[in-house]
């Protein structure tokens, strides 16, 4: 049974809360990093501005739609909405972010499978930086098979909240976001990212 991180717990002001912080990679998790109405802002430019993929992948012996929309900035300068996002992120990480990924999960059936950041493009200690908007979905994290530790987490990533996954998080753990059964609204999950960094 994976350890959750409680939903309806009272804020915590933007304290943060360590998830792991061993040799198998730092995982740690900072709600309201951006505050209610900041986070309504971003989600309503984003959702409204941004030119949303669909994309298709093999998975098996057929051609399957990808259950969420996407978008990718990979060089500088980035759209002013991103780079006020950026800004806010880049002091808290200690590192300079030079690309940025966006997923949009239309409803409660969109999700992304079990995975972790492609290491071959990213390097085995990038820093990743995952910014949350609109509904809170639930992230599941688990260690792989080859890690010297077995654990599994469950987090609800709130609007306006932040994930680091950083050191050799991606070596070690994979990461999910599933349907849900329950109804729920969009949500939009900027991911900034620095390969290959400690």
């Amino acid at each position: 049974m994976p350890h959750q991180l409680g939903f309806f717990a009272p804020p915590d002001g933007g304290r943060t809360v360590v998830l792991s912080d061993d040799d198998m990679g730092t995982i740690t998790y900072t709600p309201a990093v951006f505050s209610p109405e900041e986070s309504a802002r971003l989600f309503e430019v984003l959702y409204g501005q941004i030119e949303w993929q669909a994309e298709r992948r093999w998975m098996y012996d057929r051609e399957v739609d990808v259950p969420r929309l996407h978008a990718s900035f990979t060089e500088r300068p980035f759209p002013p909405v991103l780079d006020e996002m950026r800004a806010r992120v880049e002091p808290r990480i200690g590192v300079t972010i030079d690309r940025i990924g966006l997923n949009l999960y239309r409803d409660e059936r969109d999700s992304v499978a079990w995975h972790n950041d492609r290491i071959a493009e990213l390097g085995e200690r990038p820093a990743i930086a995952l910014v949350s908007l609109g509904a809170t979905r639930r992230m599941l994290l688990r260690t792989k098979p080859a890690a010297p530790q077995k654990r599994s987490l469950s987090i609800d990533l709130e609007p306006g909240s932040l994930l680091v996954m950083r050191g050799s998080s991606q070596l070690f753990w994979d990461h999910a976001v599933p349907k849900e059964r329950r109804r729920l609204g969009p949500r939009i999950s900027v991911v900034m990212r620095r390969p290959g960094m400690a």
